[in-house]
């Protein structure tokens, strides 16, 4: 069945999956962050209070100040420090001098070490509430007690209390979050809503405005249409991948079932198919193509959308029966060239023998009728001697007569030696021998001649045809061949060789091959093919 590959497209299912994915994706991560917003405002609000209340406790605290005050009393102050983080659960309480100096600390490493205030604003004389590194923390002066007019410390900030703990981390700030239920709620269903809206508008533009069931209709009705069709379809993205390959396309190209997705070059086809499908071979139009006997004529335009290539449409045809006609046609006029050959060569020598009776020179006339006889009666013998085939000789006799009137001789080798081969051989041998003493003579163009050496060897046909011309330059040995054209074909403008390109293709059908060197072409055909 024909079926089309949408280049590097994933499939519409893969796309709503990944939208819905995308948009679930979306509604976490505005939860997430909303909600851990929400949870860091709610901690900073609520832990700050009660760091604050903690914090000015212990710089309440009476004992605390003359501590503070006094080098000899800093040892007291370690308990009221531990006893506030026991009783209000921080996770720190450290009470320092004036200038920031740690007096005391959970951490004993810290202990006259300079407490870090970030921005706070403790330096003024002010409490603060803040984040400070990964900690929330209070900090809170202690003011020294004006009990006595003389006493130096009244009003003065002799000490800082710094109470804090660790900011929730991120997992943390979630979890402690609930009261945003209703709010992150509505949230989530508002994106989902508007994400919902937006990926069934995309899928619309995508299907072009159709429902399901009418791409399933359009669908079913391709299918039918390309099944439908006698010309084989063939359709390439623009990496030379096949996307689309109805029945007749697979059938005249012999593809494999796996061909829809693979690129035309690792699919066995010979070079010529290759060129074509590709767009190598020139224009795309009317191509002409052998595949497995069968002779194709295609078609290949190039296709777009919004101006961008995306590949290429190739029809093919199969015309195998039209060309074989038309080899039919060919032999046929061939067999009427050969007969106006024979017919101008006679009444060329009637004229001759007319003139010598004219002139009275009537020994002249019977050693010239004997010479003639003679010629013809020694080519007819040398040929049948040789070649057993009936069909086969009767071409080389038949070509003869076109090779004289050409002004070019016909021979054949002393070692040619042909037995009665099958009727299939006998018919192929006919085509190949015969285009290729075509092909010689029209390279020839009037002057020369030609060798034929035919031959069994090793359960195969030897047919090897050597002329006196140019023969063929190397760079085109292999060209003429898979392409089918010839210098002559180019001077003239036509497309010719097409019989050479059958004679390669006769040759392989039968296991054999055939080849040209210089003006050598040797043909190889299997017996048993």
């Amino acid at each position: 069945m024909g079926r089309w590959v949408g280049g590097d497209r994933a499939p519409l299912s893969r796309q709503l999956l990944g939208w819905q994915l995308l948009i679930v994706v979306a509604l976490l991560a505005a939860v997430t962050v909303f909600s851990t917003v929400q949870s860091n405002n709610s901690f900073q609000d609520n832990e700050g209070r009660r760091l604050l209340s903690v914090a000015e406790d212990v710089a309440a605290t009476p004992a605390v100040r003359p501590a503070l005050t006094d080098a000899l009393r800093r040892y007291q102050l370690t308990p009221f420090a531990r006893n506030a983080e026991n009783l209000s659960g921080a996770d720190f309480v450290i009470i320092t001098l004036p200038d920031l100096t740690i007096l005391t600390s959970p951490d004993p490493s810290q202990v006259k070490t300079r407490l870090p205030v970030g921005d706070s604003m403790i330096r003024t004389g002010r409490s603060w509430v803040g984040v400070v590194g990964d900690s929330l923390v209070a900090h809170v002066p202690v003011i020294g007690n004006c009990v006595h007019d003389d006493d130096r410390y009244c009003g003065q900030v002799v000490g800082v209390v710094a109470a804090g703990v660790e900011t929730p981390t991120f997992l943390q700030g979630l979890v402690n979050s609930p009261g945003a239920a209703l709010l992150i709620l509505g949230i989530a269903t508002v994106i989902g809503v508007v994400g919902s809206l937006l990926l069934a508008g995309r899928v619309k533009r995508q299907t072009f405005g159709l429902e399901p069931r009418e791409i399933a209709g359009l669908v079913e009705h391709r299918e039918a249409m390309l099944h439908g069709i006698r010309e084989g379809v063939v359709g390439l993205d623009t990496t030379h991948r096949i996307t689309l390959a109805n029945d007749q396309a697979r059938l005249l190209l012999s593809l494999p079932a796996d061909a829809v997705g693979r690129s035309v070059g690792e699919l066995g086809l010979n070079d010529r198919l290759v060129d074509v499908l590709t767009g190598r071979a020139g224009d795309g139009a009317d191509e002409i193509a052998l595949r497995r006997g069968r002779v194709l004529i295609m078609n290949r335009m190039p296709i777009s959308s919004g101006g961008t290539a995306v590949g290429a449409v190739v029809t093919l045809r199969d015309r195998t029966e039209i060309v074989a006609l038309q080899q039919e046609l060919d032999i046929n006029r061939g067999t009427t060239d050969a007969l106006r050959a024979q017919a101008h060569e006679f009444t060329n020598r009637l004229h001759t023998i007319a003139g010598l009776i004219e002139l009275g020179e009537y020994e002249e006339v019977r050693r010239f009728v004997s010479r003639v006889s003679d010629t013809r009666e020694a080519w007819h013998a040398e040929v049948s001697a040789r070649i057993g085939d009936t069909a086969v000789a009767a071409l080389l006799i038949a070509k003869a007569s076109v090779a004289a009137e050409h002004s070019v001789g016909l021979r054949l080798t002393p070692s040619s030696r042909l037995g009665e081969v099958a009727e299939s051989l006998s018919a192929d041998l006919v085509t190949v021998i015969g285009n290729l003493v075509d092909n010689a003579i029209d390279a020839l163009a009037g002057a020369g001649w030609i060798e034929v050496d035919i031959r069994n060897s090793d359960g195969e046909v030897l047919v090897v045809v050597t002329d006196s011309g140019p023969g063929v330059a190397p760079d085109l040995a292999e060209e003429i061949f898979r392409h089918g054209f010839t210098t002559k074909a180019a001077e003239e403008g036509g497309q010719r060789g097409l019989g050479l390109a059958l004679t390669r293709q006769t040759c392989r059908r039968r296991g054999g091959s055939v080849e040209v060197r210089g003006a050598v072409f040797t043909a190889r055909l299997g017996v048993d093919a």
